[in-house]
């Protein structure tokens, strides 16, 4: 039973009394659970007399009994006040002595009622963007530029930027040669920019079998200390010369992505523009809905969740090793929004009845797991990692949330760019 309350905004303190008598009965029904499976000589399970059990586990039944009781009377409270809490309550135990009564206070934050938002005030706009055709055969470009093969060119042939030059090199400084600066036959892709700046640049216009000099500045910034900034010369003689080979734009192309045609090709790249440009648009959408309800949404925070907020972003700053200033003021400011808004967003999705089902769950991670090189290590993460699971669910349903509260909104149509779709970042 509790004694007396206190509160104040979101925050409770409440002071309880668990009577000796009370625990008692507690701790002997926890001790003949212990002695159905309890081993003790003499005794066969299930038949070791309480007055046994006592000796030999009384101290550990006494605060299971102490524990259990007290989360009896918080969820009863809960339920008469009709409050959700915001986390674990904090306790402080006056007196724990068995055989006398146990006097305890709760201290912890409930979340906040969320007032009824009305959408239909809140104007948005969505942005559309046309597919181009130049943007169509700029994909159809870079298919063929993925299934481009590199074939060795005859002698008197002069490199060009995207040629394969291979070569041998070796670097100096005055007339000293340097550590790291010399190989043979390596394969360096002209104007990809994987060297020194300048160094394929004067590269290009050169036939296999010629030898020359190429003269170049270490950046400042360089990351070996002992030739930051300084000049050097590299010896280079060219061995080979690989110009790309693009396949033609045909339907021997289309069948090698597993399409009939060169039109089946060009529709599918379409289709799948078209797709990228509506989630970019429902991207900026949710963004610019989640400004408004951060700002016109009046909402108080428990204190709870904020400083936890606050406390993880503190601690991944510490462990990036940043050489800026950790923003105490901006980050506290960050930690409140991101609160609001996940209680809007939840608090709004279960009164609407927003749900997650395994179906989006699938698709999600299929999505994800199709963005890299081997599908299956993705899958192998999900189905090892239960809280990633838990956080994938979690960001499906704001996202499910925000889609059902921008059904409600007055939507404009903005006719844009393509560009134009892809300058806002994810949702925030």
């Amino acid at each position: 039973m509790f004694k007396k309350e206190k509160i104040k905004d979101l925050h409770y303190s409440i002071t309880g009394l668990l009577t000796s008598a009370e625990i008692q009965t507690a701790s002997d029904e926890i001790l003949k659970k212990y002695g159905e499976k309890a081993k003790i000589p003499g005794f066969r399970p299930g038949k070791v007399p309480v007055s046994v059990l006592r000796q030999k586990y009384g101290n550990a039944a006494f605060s299971e009994a102490v524990d259990n009781l007290i989360n009896a009377d918080m969820d009863a409270f809960a339920r008469e006040k009709k409050i959700k809490l915001a986390g674990a309550p904090k306790a402080d135990i006056a007196k724990f002595a068995p055989g006398e009564d146990v006097e305890y206070t709760l201290d912890f934050d409930i979340l906040p009622t969320l007032a009824p938002i009305d959408l239909e005030k809140y104007s948005l706009t969505k942005k559309v963007a046309k597919v181009e055709e130049s943007e169509v055969k700029k994909s159809l470009e870079n298919l063929r530029k993925s299934r481009a093969q590199a074939e060795k060119q005859a002698e008197g042939y002069k490199a060009q930027n995207g040629d394969i030059a291979v070569i041998d090199f070796k670097g100096f400084v005055g007339k000293e040669a340097f550590q790291g600066g010399e190989a043979k036959r390596h394969h360096l892709t002209l104007g990809s920019g994987s060297f020194i700046p300048g160094f394929e640049d004067q590269i290009v216009g050169h036939k296999v079998g010629d030898k020359f000099d190429v003269n170049v500045k270490f950046p400042k910034e360089y990351h070996a200390d002992n030739l930051a900034g300084k000049d050097a010369r590299f010896e280079v003689e060219i061995h080979e010369l690989r110009h790309h080979i693009l396949p033609d734009l045909n339907d021997e192309l289309a069948k090698s992505v597993g399409l009939e045609s060169v039109a089946a090709l060009t529709d599918h790249i379409k289709k799948i523009l078209d797709e990228q440009y509506a989630d970019a648009a429902a991207r900026e959408m949710r963004n610019e809905l989640l400004d408004m309800l951060a700002e016109k949404v009046k909402l108080d925070l428990p204190e709870t969740l904020v400083s936890q907020e606050y406390d993880m972003a503190k601690s991944e700053f510490e462990r990036s090793k940043s050489n800026d200033k950790f923003d105490e003021k901006k980050e506290r400011k960050d930690a409140e929004r991101r609160v609001k808004l996940g209680l809007i967003l939840a608090e709004w999705g279960s009164a609407n009845k927003v749900t997650v089902e395994n179906v989006d769950l699938q698709k999600a991670i299929w999505a994800e797991a199709a963005r890299y090189p081997n599908p299956d290590q993705v899958f192998e993460f999900y189905n090892k990692n239960p809280n990633a699971v838990s956080m994938m669910r979690g960001m499906l349903y704001e996202q499910k949330a925000l889609d059902a509260m921008i059904s409600k909104t007055k939507i404009k149509e903005k006719s844009v760019k393509p560009e134009e779709l892809f300058k806002q970042a994810e949702v925030k």
